[in-house]
């Protein structure tokens, strides 16, 4: 048997990652690459979004009321019941890595996509993501990452199988944004802090949305 040094093995590891890293990067290139971009822009607009994961633009607050659950205490004269609340603040901001960067790529492909076809695909995966969407305290929404972008590149091949990539790419990234982030909104007042439009739980949607739907389309 032949057995690899300990040294060899322990940089294997280490290099394990950054093996992934720049698999990642290099996929994610080709992906862009075949939405019309250069190599170098596929590569500005990757560092761009994860970098821009970060950063969270605010654009309005709103109150957000706490509510706590029903305490039932013992007492001397019988049992008795309160619910109390508490007002708080609530941030509702865009994610530039997982908002403003797609968009600005969606319109950008705008014009290669045919409209009829992208609506109703667009309008398909709104409602899909809308209603696989979560809540989670403490997180935010999140979707399974995988669905959006199959998702819009099954429905691109249905709907648009002569210019699947623009219309995979913007119905899936719509889809996320409107579907699991904005139709959302209404259902989080009770929780307070910073929601953001494209980030945390959404963003990993989002962002395979770019490679999977132009490496599959």
């Amino acid at each position: 048997m032949i057995f690899l040094p300990l040294s060899i093995m322990f940089i294997f590891i280490l290099l394990l990652p950054l093996f992934f890293f720049l698999l990642q990067i290099e996929f994610f290139r080709i992906a862009l690459s075949k939405l019309g971009l250069s190599p170098q822009s596929a590569l500005l607009i990757f560092f761009l979004s994860l970098i821009g994961s970060l950063i969270n633009i605010p654009i309005y607050t709103r109150e957000a009321t706490i509510f706590y659950p029903e305490n039932v205490p013992f007492s001397m004269f019988g049992n008795f019941g309160f619910q109390g609340s508490k007002v708080t603040k609530q941030t509702i901001s865009i994610n530039l890595g997982g908002c403003i960067i797609p968009i600005l790529l969606c319109i950008y492909l705008l014009p290669r996509a045919p409209l009829l076809p992208l609506f109703f695909s667009t309008v398909i995966t709104v409602i899909v993501c809308f209603k696989l969407s979560k809540i989670v305290p403490g997180k935010g929404i999140t979707i399974p990452a995988l669905l959006p972008p199959v998702l819009a590149v099954v429905m691109a091949y249905l709907l648009a199988p002569h210019n699947k990539i623009p219309v995979a790419y913007i119905s899936g990234v719509l889809g996320v944004l409107i579907g699991a982030d904005i139709l959302n909104l209404p259902y989080i007042e009770k929780f307070p802090g910073v929601i953001s439009i494209g980030g945390a739980g959404v963003f990993d949607g989002i962002f395979l949305v770019g490679i999977i739907s132009a490496l599959l389309a």
